[in-house]
């Protein structure tokens, strides 16, 4: 579920050419603060998707809110 959650939102990532240096950059609008850049377009997908990783990692580690996604929530449930 983990790798489906994490293709669902990298299918909603946003892409441009920066016009400075004509690197790519790349965000994920669900998901602020979670963006990166690379020499090719390739690289920035590259990166984008570990930036992604290591954040819902870090969110579930810290029981942060985590977006729905094509109905894939991640939230971690207590069972009592």
């Amino acid at each position: 579920m983990l790798t489906e959650y994490i293709q669902a939102l990298m299918g909603r990532a946003a892409y441009e050419i920066l016009p400075e240096d004509r690197t790519y950059y790349g965000e994920i609008p669900d998901v602020p603060g979670v963006y990166a850049t690379g020499v090719t377009l390739e690289a920035c997908r590259e990166e984008l998707r570990e930036v992604l990783e290591g954040w819902v990692l870090l969110s579930i580690s810290r029981d942060l809110p985590l977006p729905v996604v094509d109905g894939m929530d991640l939230s971690v449930k207590l069972v009592s």
